[in-house]
């Protein structure tokens, strides 16, 4: 017999812990847009075509390494979600007593994580991004993440170990989630400088943390059973990385480098193939529009 609430006031608690921390991670993610947009600007250069500069500053292997990341979660908490043969083979594991430990809200917030992530690698895209490029590491550790995921499959295809397979790229997303703060982290000790990175993305993204570590609790607390902490370690992984990184950030953006901008030389900016069509010899002029 599959488990059910005891108490009707927790699993309102539970409910509504779970749609806030869906918004907090989704609406979260919206200021990274925002400001992208915001920091476009238009140089000129006598009359040539503008040049679009936006995304300087924010770490291009930090949102590659994420779209991984979010893939892998969205992969995890579907097939735990919707197939009744996943769900069987979890219950065979952890007792027919315990509840499935994931939420219709962990879904969503995966869909729309992959959704958002799409829509920023799309802005770095088509905006200048200065000197910033992909790194051969992050290439290679999201080439690497697949082949491995890819290995797992033809391994678990004979016996249908969907669960096992499922739970790989569990881990596999904890795993992003360590690395992919990493080079946005190291940005901003290099530049001194928090400029391009949102603090309200870093602010929604600690309540979101905070939210789904005590979404869990709750479940844990109903069913005086902590199985859900373990049963699903990449959700309980997850809240706690992202609640330390968090902390990190915001550290950096308030005290050690408070009200400090990166100054971006057009040296910098503007490659070498978009100034030499655009710059005569004798003359040329810079003029910046936000």
């Amino acid at each position: 017999m599959v488990a059910s609430w005891n108490s009707i006031p927790l699993e309102i608690t539970y409910r509504v812990l779970g749609w806030l921390t869906f918004t907090f991670w989704s609406v979260g993610s919206y200021p990274q847009v925002i400001l992208n947009f915001r920091r476009k600007r238009f140089v000129f250069y006598g009359g040539g075509v503008p040049v679009l500069i936006s995304v300087v500053g924010l770490s291009i292997d930090f949102k590659v390494l994420n779209f991984t990341k979010h893939s892998s979660y969205l992969i995890y908490n579907a097939t735990l979600y919707f197939s009744s043969a996943v769900q069987k083979q979890y219950f065979d594991k952890y007792g027919f007593g315990e509840m499935i430990p994931v939420a219709a809200n962990d879904v969503a917030f995966s869909a729309h994580a992959v959704f958002v992530t799409a829509v920023i690698l799309f802005q770095i895209a088509i905006y200048e991004r200065g000197s910033q490029k992909v790194s051969k590491i992050a290439v290679g550790i999201v080439v690497a993440v697949w082949l491995f995921a890819a290995i797992c499959f033809f391994v678990a295809l004979p016996t249908h170990s969907w669960l096992w397979l499922i739970s790989i790229f569990n881990s596999i997303q904890v795993f992003m989630t360590v690395i992919k703060y990493t080079p946005q982290a190291y940005m901003n000790f290099i530049r001194k400088s928090t400029d391009g990175l949102s603090i309200f993305f870093i602010l929604l993204d600690f309540s979101g943390g905070v939210g789904s570590y005590a979404q869990m609790a709750v479940q844990s607390i109903d069913q005086d059973s902590w199985v859900n902490f373990y049963g699903n370690i990449g959700k309980t992984l997850l809240s706690l990385i992202c609640v330390s990184f968090d902390i990190l950030f915001i550290f950096q953006h308030f005290v050690l480098y408070p009200s400090k901008k990166a100054l971006i030389s057009p040296k910098v900016v503007i490659s070498k193939e978009n100034l030499e069509p655009l710059v005569s010899s004798d003359s040329h002029q810079v003029s910046g529009h936000v």
